[in-house]
């Protein structure tokens, strides 16, 4: 391991290594509670970040929790897999009362000997990833054990130069994660918009209450009735009707031969949908992949056909193929995207598509089954308006997208040679200066 810094274990240079694999409530004397202290597993730790909502949450009390965290977690902690998938990591940024459940370890640096976002940076270069892999065992899935975690080789220069690496590497961190909830809000406001015409219909009740609709021009208010009427879903706005999501939509089948799909082509399966979200920014290429995939082009909705992936929801940012386990959603006109796309990711479609879900070692839902899902259809001018509103959303969020893989590809090219020592730091503030 040549670079210009000297090496060590990382038994020399942790305070600690947080283990409580194994634990469960049971053991302590209790079980899981239906509010509390977060548990969280090796499903939430990905993309760097602790993402609570990549599964299902649980819960500890107060008693079981100071049983199973006698060292609770804190500033400056790096959460890492230790298996299913090993080498996960996540940089704890402020003190957390989470509960460290199954396949994860908390690594805590030795303050003044080592920096913590220092450390969650040097896991992820090749070198180090290398040596965890090298130590880890099993054959079906790989993970590695304390004894051999607290032997990995770490790379450590001198502490201020790791607080100068962490803060330059941080800095982009914190710029792409500023993007991500900067997407949040914008989705917020497309998603609260969808539901205040589509589903609670406020525009049409506050002209029935002889009041001007909020939020909008006189122009789009006059789109909208001042009465109500019966349907066959309840009762709904006068002149909309009560129709099915295939009326406005397609699932076109084009599949995708392995001859046609060059090595860049953008590959999405299950693992890179996002949950509920309009910012699809995880994609794979299609190096390698056989046959049995679909294209699906730039603004289709991908809709995770598998239970329980129902809540795998994204908006396609450009043209390439899919696992056969996602439905393709095409808009038969433009001017349905934003309405089908927020239908798509909405509580009451994955839950009856969960409702309908047929099969019992793999259950799933159709394009039949999605395509007559119940929805209220207002009048094309009003579709029109309210994409006219959301697409610009759509647009920024995929611009942004864009943005974030661009800081995100400088800082995986910095910070190999940034940890080495074999970059400086006013080279690396040049390269950040001529992208920003």
């Amino acid at each position: 391991m040549q670079s210009e810094v000297p090496w060590f274990p990382l038994e020399e240079i942790v305070e600690d290594i947080l283990d409580r694999r194994g634990i469960t409530p049971l053991k302590l004397g209790g079980e899981f509670s239906p509010a509390g202290h977060r548990v969280i597993s090796a499903k939430v730790v990905k993309g760097g970040r602790v993402q609570l909502d990549a599964d299902e949450p649980r819960y500890v009390n107060e008693s079981i929790y100071q049983k199973w965290m006698r060292t609770p977690l804190r500033r400056g902690d790096v959460v890492m897999t230790s298996e299913a998938p090993l080498g996960e990591l996540a940089f704890i940024d402020k003190d957390v009362d989470w509960v460290l459940g199954q396949r994860l370890f908390a690594i805590r640096p030795k303050p003044g000997r080592l920096h913590g976002r220092f450390l969650y940076y040097a896991l992820q270069t090749e070198n180090v990833r290398a040596d965890i892999f090298g130590r880890a065992s099993g054959t079906t899935v790989q993970g590695i054990r304390q004894s051999e975690l607290r032997r990995v080789q770490i790379p450590l220069p001198n502490f201020v130069t790791q607080i100068e690496v962490a803060d330059l590497l941080g800095s982009l961190d914190d710029r792409i994660d500023l993007l991500r909830q900067t997407n949040a809000t914008l989705e917020s406001i497309a998603q609260a918009l969808f539901k205040s015409w589509f589903i609670d219909f406020d525009p049409v009740r506050a002209k029935a209450d002889g009041r001007e609709p909020g939020g909008m021009d006189a122009a789009t208010a006059a789109l909208f009735p001042a009465e109500f009427e019966e349907s066959a879903l309840g009762v709904i706005p006068k002149g909309w009707v009560s129709g099915k999501l295939d009326a406005i939509c397609t699932n076109p089948r084009v599949q995708a031969k392995p001859g046609q799909m060059p090595a860049d082509t953008t590959y999405i399966g299950l693992e890179h949908m996002p949950r509920r979200s309009i910012a699809l920014d995880n994609v794979g290429t299609a190096d390698g992949l056989g046959s049995g995939k679909f294209w699906f082009e730039r603004s289709d909705v991908l809709f995770g056909k598998l239970r329980p992936y129902f809540h795998k929801v994204g908006l396609a940012p450009c043209r390439g193929v899919c696992s056969t386990d996602i439905l393709v959603l095409r808009p038969k006109a433009g001017e349905w995207l934003g309405f089908l796309a927020m239908h798509a990711s909405s509580d009451a479609l994955i839950s009856y598509a969960t409702q309908l879900s047929n099969g019992a070692r793999m259950p799933r839902t159709s394009w039949h089954d999605v395509g007559k899902f119940d929805v209220v259809l207002p009048p094309e001018n009003v579709a029109v308006a309210f994409n006219a509103m959301v697409a610009p959303l759509f647009e920024r969020i995929h611009a942004n997208i864009g943005t974030a893989r661009t800081l995100a590809a400088l800082r995986d090219t910095l910070l190999p040679r940034l940890i080495s020592g074999k970059l400086r730091l006013p080279e690396a503030e040049a390269a950040i200066e001529a992208v920003a």
